[in-house]
């Protein structure tokens, strides 16, 4: 069996290389960081030129048609170069959602508008001591007209420029799926700090009339279940670019700095050290590839997604770890670019649910399929 990438799949990475390399150099990065919103609207508006906002987007909307494995090969450089363009909310977490379960009137009205650049689109997926997109807070009442929905939602990027936001409530009819504009009335956004310069919002909800269903019951229930296996399986395509970048770094620099009249990368611990920076690199991109593949075919990826973000989780911290000892001082300098891989990494380690938890969940996971086996008849 062949597992390389297609031809138009790595040109779709070259093409990406190109442009992210041309756009993410250190003082163009720090001019972003200036700005208000940490968003870079050139890099956005030329990806989207270059069709790449639409790799995996039917081409009955603009886009290529390709579908997830190739999103997350973009997604993956754009972990490698740290670029500020929110290719997972607006790419992943909203759009190929919408895509899989939206009406055609709904995609008609806004994936277009994306692969042009011409709108962002952004999606809810946190609430304040709940993670979990199934059982929502956030309340939605059937109104004249459409739905009334009040709730909190945190962590939502770019919310004050998304055309919509994709977000789950519970209802007495059970759990819905729905477009919400963040510029409705009702709605109060509040700036939040994250661990990086990713620009998001608390979203208060206080009776906001929303008339854009995406999915209701059991196909929301599904909704909601895809849109974390594939937003939890894109940060760890997003992690592999980073961590590799993280380690090759560090690599150069170990080789460039000297001690005791030889390269330090030549010193035993540092080699040992750079080495299993390494091994969780190929192990963290193999069990990425795994969950993506399965999710490109629409296969059931549940304990794929899980164990690729658990290492994910544990490989982030790991290599952000080693390559801050083996750089000292300058590894955290600002006029060193490691600082912003690591504070990435460390924001990807806790994105839809740490190590810890995740890990637990696979267990009982796994605990539930044995007790069901042991009840079988023979």
């Amino acid at each position: 069996m062949d597992f390389s990438y297609s031809e138009e799949q790595l040109e779709v990475v070259e093409l990406a290389k190109k442009i992210l390399g041309d756009q993410t150099e250190p003082d163009r990065l720090k001019v972003i960081e200036t700005q208000t919103d940490h968003f870079d609207e050139k890099l956005w508006a030329d990806l989207a030129q270059a069709g790449l906002l639409g790799v995996a987007i039917k081409e009955e909307y603009g886009g290529m048609g390709f579908g997830f494995e190739t999103l997350c090969l973009l997604i993956e450089e754009v972990g490698r170069t740290v670029a500020p363009v929110p290719v997972i909310t607006a790419l992943v977490s909203t759009a190929h959602t919408l895509q899989r379960f939206a009406s055609k009137d709904i995609n008609d009205s806004y994936l277009s508008d994306l692969v042009c650049g011409r709108n962002l689109l952004s999606a809810a997926m946190i609430e304040p001591a709940n993670e979990d997109l199934a059982r929502p807070k956030t309340r939605a009442v059937k109104v004249d007209g459409g739905w009334s929905i009040t709730g909190v939602k945190h962590c939502v990027p770019l919310a004050n420029r998304a055309k919509r936001v994709l977000l789950t409530a519970m209802s007495d009819e059970g759990l819905i799926a729905l477009l919400v504009d963040p510029s409705a009335q009702g709605v109060t956004l509040n700036r939040q700090q994250a661990t990086t310069p990713e620009t998001q919002f608390e979203m208060i909800l206080e009776a906001v009339l929303a008339t854009e269903v995406v999915a209701q019951n059991n196909s929301a229930e599904a909704l909601a279940q895809w849109m974390f296996e594939t937003t939890a399986a894109a940060y760890s395509a997003m992690a592999t670019g980073l961590c590799e970048k993280m380690m090759r770094m560090t690599a150069s620099y170990t080789s460039q700095r000297h001690q005791f009249g030889v390269p330090v990368a030549t010193f035993q611990a540092v080699g040992h050290r750079a080495a299993d920076c390494f091994i969780d690199v190929e192990c963290l991109r193999l069990t990425s590839q795994q969950a993506i593949s399965l999710l490109d075919q629409s296969a059931d990826a549940s304990e794929a997604v899980l164990i690729a973000k658990i290492w994910t989780g544990d490989a982030t911290h790991r290599v952000s770890q080693a390559s801050q000892h083996l750089h000292g001082g300058i590894g955290v300098d600002r006029d060193y670019p490691l600082f912003r891989y690591s504070l990435w990494a460390r924001q990807i380690e806790l994105s839809c649910g740490c190590s810890a938890e995740l890990t637990e969940r696979l267990g009982q996971d796994i605990a539930a399929e044995f007790s069901h086996q042991q009840h079988q008849p023979a």
